[in-house]
Formats: structure tokens, sequence, C-alpha cells
């Protein structure tokens, strides 16, 4: 997919002959481009990562879900992000096997391409999520007056539902870039030729640059705020829990670049090989082979990206792991009854629920980004 063209579509194109105008499975060229003491070593960190992230993120949606208190703006949209992330790994048993085998594809036409469709999706809607958050937190701390009028679950509610139309139909596109041809899922003859796989590509590749940009000036913003702001007595715990996040949001920019940039990277060197062998250029097969290896770890940090919120939470939060611990013992009848856990949340941490998050305000950001919002969970 164009999203895939850094993680994935450049392996299944791998067997790609454009020198002659189409789009022809090469049977000489062996199954998987790697040896097996890379394949082994890599399927097992998937796994790992698949399972991190597909429990940790029912988790996240199970503990924000079955707490009110932690029923906030902030935490709708890391609610909708956790959903997004669980669907990004319903992706992961297909790139594994075509990173085995990238022939033949058994699956089907209609798989081969709503897989990259819905990778695409979920890629573009988090990264809307992401940047409609850290607007919520730069309004809440520079706004706060107007962010208490604003800002309400409902319409938080009908911003999420917005976000996920609008990436639905961006990614529309990508569904009719791929099929199954001579037993193998790769990009239509149409798309290459047309270049609307080009296009795609770097429809994607704004998606991630232009938030990050925009990220880094909100953030930019909400720090020039916090460091004007003379916190009185009765401010100064408040202040000090900004502090706290930004020093949270300078790791988490950076951790968001780092996972997704290579990403982005990789499906760009891909579009460029598939392009050069469609119209007969002589560098499509070496910029192949840069875009399998440069692939292969962004496959992994996209993933990567997509498990470790949850494990961020558990670290960074204590009213998640409080949480957590609570449903998890409610779940196993290990202490109380359900009344005596929902109060045990209420009481053992100090409360920061929808109130405290519009009012005092935390800057949040993404998908890693998610990090900086984890003192208001």
């Amino acid at each position: 997919s164009c999203e895939d063209t850094g993680g994935r579509s450049s392996r299944e194109t791998l067997s790609e002959n454009g020198t002659n105008g189409t789009v022809m499975p090469d049977t000489s060229r062996p199954l998987s481009v790697f040896g097996m003491h890379i394949l082994a070593p890599v399927t097992a960190v998937c796994m790992l990562l698949f399972f991190l992230g597909v429990g940790g993120n029912m988790g996240t949606l199970l503990v924000f879900g079955h707490f009110q208190e932690l029923r906030t703006t902030t935490n709708l949209y890391l609610s909708s992000m956790a959903f997004s992330d669980i669907l990004i790994f319903t992706g992961l048993p297909l790139d594994l096997y075509r990173l085995w085998r990238f022939r033949p594809f058994p699956f089907g036409d209609f798989l081969c391409r709503f897989q990259f469709y819905l990778s695409e999706l979920c890629t573009y809607a988090t990264v809307l999520h992401i940047t409609a958050l850290s607007m919520e937190r730069y309004l809440a701390i520079c706004f706060p007056l107007h962010a208490r009028r604003l800002v309400t679950k409902t319409r938080v509610q009908l911003v999420i539902a917005t976000l996920w139309g609008v990436a639905g139909s961006t990614a529309g596109p990508v569904f009719f870039l791929f099929h199954v041809e001579g037993r193998e899922c790769q990009p239509t003859e149409v798309g290459l030729r047309s270049g609307l796989l080009q296009a795609m590509t770097w429809v994607s590749t704004l998606y991630f640059f232009l938030p990050l940009a925009c990220l880094c000036l909100l953030y930019g913003l909400i720090c020039r705020k916090l460091g004007r702001t003379r916190p009185s007595p009765y401010s100064r715990i408040r202040h000090r829990h900004h502090r706290q996040t930004i020093k949270l949001l300078v790791v988490v920019v950076v951790t968001f670049a780092l996972c997704w940039l290579p990403f982005h990277i990789g499906r760009i060197l891909f579009s460029s090989a598939a392009w050069e062998q469609q119209t007969g250029g002589g560098n499509g097969e070496a910029l192949f082979v840069a875009s399998q290896n440069f692939n292969l770890a962004a496959m992994l940090l996209f993933y990567l990206s997509a498990s470790i919120n949850p494990v961020l939470y558990n670290l960074l939060s204590a009213r998640y792991r409080q949480a957590l611990r609570n449903l998890l013992q409610r779940c196993y009848s290990i202490r109380g009854s359900p009344n005596d856990q929902r109060s045990s949340l209420a009481t053992s941490l100090p409360i920061t629920d929808l109130h405290t998050s519009v009012r005092h305000t935390r800057p949040t950001c993404q998908n890693i980004e998610k990090a900086s919002t984890l003192h208001t969970v």
C-alpha cells in the first residue's frame, strides 16, 4: 500500500518485471529475499509485538471503558487510537506470510486490496487523532477558558467520527492500487502507469511530515506559555505537572519521528523502484534491494509504534497502573467488591478527570506520542 510501500508492498512486488510494460512474476527469484537467520528472529519479534500490542491495547480499552473517572476527553482519543492500533495488527500475519513467501498469494483479490486499505486507513486515523489531541492540549493550556467551553465529550466523539471518515475517504484510492496477478498481491499496472501509486505515496508522506511540523509548533507554543507563566502559591502543583509534561514531550516527539521516519523513507524508495522498473529505468533493481533491507527495520518500528503505548501508560501513569490493577483484581476476584475497587481508584490517586484535563490541561501527544498524556490517565 502507500503506507505499506515502506513496510509491506515492496515485499510482494520484488518480483515485478516492468521492463516490458507489464507487471509479471519472476519465478526465477527466491520466494523470500531474506535468509532463515533473519526470518526466524524477525518473526519471533513480530509475534512478541503482536501479543503485546493486541493484549495491551485491549487492556487500554477495558480500563478506559470500565472506570468512570477515566472517561475523559483525552482518553476518548486514546481509546480510539488503541482501537486503530489493534486493527493495524490484523495485517501482521499477512506481512509475515509475505516475508516468508511473497508468492503465491492464496487469499484472494479482495483481501489483497483490503489489507492495504485498512493499514493505510489506520495510519491516517492515528496521525489525525494525534494532531487533534495535540490541538486540544494547546487550547487547554494556552486558552483554558475557551477550552472549558468548547471541549466536551459529545464534541470530541463527533470529532473522532469525523477523523475516521476523513481517514477512510483519503485512503480510498489505495483499495484500487493493488490486486492479485500472477499469483502475487502487487500494484496494478494502471496504478503504476498513471502515477497514482506515486501520488498516494506522497499523500501518505504528507500525512506524516505536516502533522509532525504541527506538533513541533504546538508544543513549542505550549512550552513558551508555560515558561512565561509565574505560578501563584495556589497553582504551584498544577504548574509542576505542566513542567513534568513538557519534559515528556521531547521524548514523545523524538520517538514518534524515529518510529515513523524509516517507514516513510522506505515506501518512497519502493515507489521509486516500482516507477523505475515500470518505465524501464536502470536503477529499479538496486532500489528494490535497498528498500527491502530498509523496509524490514521499518516494519518492526511500525508495529513497535502500535504496541508500545500500553507499556508507556504503565511506566508513566500511576492512575493507569492502579486502574489496570483494580480491573485485573476484579476479573480474578482477588480482592474486594466492584464498588470497593472503583472507589479505590478514585481515592488512591489525585483526581485529574475531565474537569482537570480541560481547565488545567496537560499537553498530550500520539501513538507513541500518547505518552505525554499519561499523568492525566
